[in-house]
């Protein structure tokens, strides 16, 4: 008998010991390939949220308590991302966020909304921090959805405002990726164009396969073809990369307008393509512009993991999710969300950005830069080719603003 109470208050102090733990620690589920075509820019990705995680503890935590980051491979496939999801939840996480794949951004923001109606008092938000289709912040909007990354058409515009002043542009050949996101790029590439430089012609618009293929050299032979002096594509992951490897391989000089040519292994394609300054890429920030501290986190990240960081807006995102718990003085969701909307925070390479209440969609500085041989005195090459990225072009926060159809229903 006194053996049996003796265990039994070992594992009630046990089970108190856990408890306690589990109230000490706020929980972020990262959903995003770990495996399969995406892994490349999922492990680099789990790379910067291990890393700002150890920032914030450093610094006191998610108001006092301690971040752990949960990865969570969801292979880039909705329905996947949805069980990793549920592991999230089940697993005590109130956080949880994505980047790669729109489409796996819809199907979370709609799961995230149906468990927060089915849980009252244990509601999960989702920040977004790469996912750009403009329906995640129109038609698709909801409040338990942040993102932090410039939507697609806010970087379209201010790529083809770029555009405009270029007239070296004469033909365009649009190649997208066969999702939600690369639908709706070609889309507003070609409303956009034109709108703003009508003497362009598109002379091909393609789609293909999301992270499928492992040859571009079809495709490639088919923009030499057509003539273009000028590719606009929205390809991250290994398409983008082996993209730009194939016209390596085939000496396609074309001008390349990209959102993410940054991504693993394009670099290092633009180098082999001999393509100075002749690829240019849109996003919130590029390091050798960037001001003195992000340069000196750049280096320590570098210093690290032996990878750039290449997500800024994540930087944004986990700074502004620990400001918010703090002025909210709790780790509570509702109360966290209430703290997000509206809120404007310093951004990581210079300017404000503002969380829009109407659709939360963070309003930010927009840069434009292309990739070449470094200028004397810039500190940062990329994937060891003795190239780096040169700003070409600052759009202020100011004129990123797009209207939205967002009717958003706010929690009683």
């Amino acid at each position: 008998m006194a053996k049996r109470l003796v265990l039994t208050a070992l594992a009630l102090a046990l089970a108190c010991g856990t408890a306690r733990a589990a109230d000490d620690t706020v929980k972020l589920g990262y959903i995003d390939p770990l495996s399969g075509g995406g892994a490349s820019v999922g492990e680099v990705g789990l790379k910067h949220f291990q890393f700002l995680a150890d920032q914030i503890n450093a610094a006191g935590g998610i108001a006092g308590k301690k971040l752990e980051i949960l990865p969570l491979d969801n292979k880039t496939n909705p329905q996947e991302s949805l069980i990793q999801a549920q592991k999230a939840a089940d697993a005590g996480a109130r956080f949880i966020s994505q980047g790669n794949g729109s489409a796996v951004a819809a199907a979370l923001t709609d799961w995230v909304a149906k468990y927060n109606e089915r849980n009252p008092g244990k509601e999960i938000l989702f920040f977004n921090y790469a996912a750009v289709d403009p329906s995640l912040t129109n038609e698709k909007c909801n409040y338990w959805h942040f993102r932090w990354d410039a939507g697609s058409d806010i970087k379209m515009a201010a790529l083809t405002n770029f555009i405009k002043g270029k007239p070296n542009v004469k033909k365009v050949y649009l190649i997208n990726q066969d999702y939600s996101f690369g639908q709706s790029l070609r889309k507003l590439a070609r409303d956009m164009l034109k709108e703003k430089r009508p003497d362009i012609e598109i002379v091909g618009d393609e789609l293909h396969p999301l992270l499928k293929i492992t040859d571009f050299a079809p495709y490639v032979a088919k923009i030499k073809a057509s003539g273009a002096d000028t590719v606009i594509t929205g390809n991250w992951g290994q398409d983008i990369a082996l993209l730009l490897k194939a016209a390596a391989d085939a000496g396609l000089q074309t001008d390349w307008f990209t959102y993410y040519a940054g991504g693993a292994g394009g670099p290092t394609a633009i180098k082999q393509a001999n393509l100075s300054h002749r690829v240019y890429a849109v996003g919130e920030g590029f390091p050798n512009s960037a001001p003195e501290a992000a340069q000196k986190l750049e280096s320590e990240f570098r210093a690290k993991y032996g990878a750039s960081l290449w997500y800024p807006r994540l930087v944004n995102e986990m700074r502004m999710f620990a400001e918010a718990a703090k002025n909210a003085g709790s780790t509570d969701t509702k109360a966290i969300a209430a703290k997000l909307e509206g809120m404007t925070a310093p951004m990581f390479d210079g300017g404000d950005g503002t969380m829009r209440k109407d659709d939360h969609q963070l309003f930010q500085n927009l840069y434009i830069a292309s990739f070449g041989p470094l200028d004397p005195g810039a500190k940062f090459d990329e994937e060891g080719t003795g190239w780096g990225w040169k700003l070409q072009g600052t759009v202020p926060a100011a004129e990123t603003n797009v209207p939205t159809t967002c009717k958003m229903e706010r929690p009683h």
